[in-house]
């Protein structure tokens, strides 16, 4: 229990998770503080380019092994899965386009949930594979393309108009930040280290600084959209947090079987817990614009991703050094 303390407050300590309760008492207090989108955009941008081309870095200088090939695969595993059984418990409450919008939405992936998870695996001193940036980057679209599926084999019984596959498959793969991320991987496995040294000022010293002023503008985003979607209904609350808690749970725990880094059971679990709310949103106004963004939307970034970064990294590490 001690171990789980000190993960815990090391972690509510973190500068960098303090500016995002700073943007929360911020919106609070009606102040008129706020990160101008277009700065807020290209951090976002930079804190992607950075991890992809850091992570391209540290896989150029791993030996391909089956314990990377294994986690690929798991990876894309759960993109295809957590979807389509996420789907089915939606639809108790909710149409067919939300809850395919939603169930892509936590088979994908949150960039800077896995960037702050990174982030406190380094305040840790825990080491983790350059290959799970690659991981992350594969889980994007193919959760995607379930979640526009499953809308599409239903959408008949509903009278709902079919999406169109081809297009949003396109759209999907070509996304900003799934581009961006696979990009940033390919130059950085392919740059020599003197090169890498070179923009190193860029990749990673200021990488801490921009996260911060990045979760301050979330923890504004964030204030903004809890207040209202809480009135829409317990149940997407609940969704938001049991989900998360049980798929990072339950892969931080069944990773082990082909892993024994506790860094890259924790990143797992942060990758199978995390809900996008950046490249899933924008395929879903396109794949479904019949789904709410106002439901969707505030439970990934106003509910699942606040749960993570504060108690979920915590809770998962305990368990991948427990078990």
């Amino acid at each position: 229990m001690d171990l789980d303390l000190h993960l815990l407050a090391d972690n509510l300590t973190n500068p960098a998770l303090l500016f995002f309760f700073l943007g929360i008492i911020a919106v609070q207090l009606k102040s008129d503080l706020e990160i101008p989108n277009n700065s807020s955009k290209f951090i976002s941008m930079y804190l992607i380019l950075s991890i992809g081309f850091k992570g391209g870095q540290e896989l150029s200088h791993s030996e391909f092994n089956a314990e990377i090939y294994y986690s690929l695969l798991f990876g894309i595993f759960l993109a295809l899965s957590i979807p389509a059984y996420a789907y089915f418990i939606l639809r108790q409450k909710f149409s067919v386009s939300n809850s395919g919008a939603i169930a892509a939405a936590y088979g994908s992936v949150s960039a800077v949930t896995f960037v702050t998870a990174i982030s406190f695996l380094e305040l840790e001193q825990i080491d983790f594979g350059g290959h799970m940036v690659a991981v992350m980057a594969l889980m994007e679209a193919p959760s995607i393309i379930i979640g526009v599926l499953l809308i599409s084999i239903f959408a008949k019984k509903e009278g709902t108009q079919k999406p169109k596959m081809g297009y949003v498959l396109k759209h999907s793969l070509t996304n900003g930040s799934v581009l961006l991320i696979l990009g940033s991987l390919v130059i950085g496995y392919v740059a020599s280290d003197a090169q890498a040294e070179g923009i190193k000022p860029f990749t990673t010293d200021i990488f801490k600084g921009f996260l911060a002023v990045f979760l301050l503008d979330m923890g504004i985003t964030s204030g903004k959209e809890l207040s209202a979607f809480v009135k829409k209904g317990w149940f997407a609350v609940l969704f938001a947090i049991i989900i998360p808690i049980f798929n990072g749970s339950f892969v931080a725990f069944i990773t082990s079987t082909f892993t024994e880094s506790e860094g890259n059971r924790l990143l797992f679990a942060i990758l199978a817990a995390s809900a996008s709310y950046i490249a899933v949103p924008a395929a879903m106004r396109i794949a479904a614009p019949r789904a709410n963004p106002s439901l969707y939307l505030p439970m990934a970034l106003a509910v699942t991703f606040p749960f993570n970064i504060t108690l979920g990294m915590p809770l998962y590490l305990y368990i991948a050094q427990h078990t």
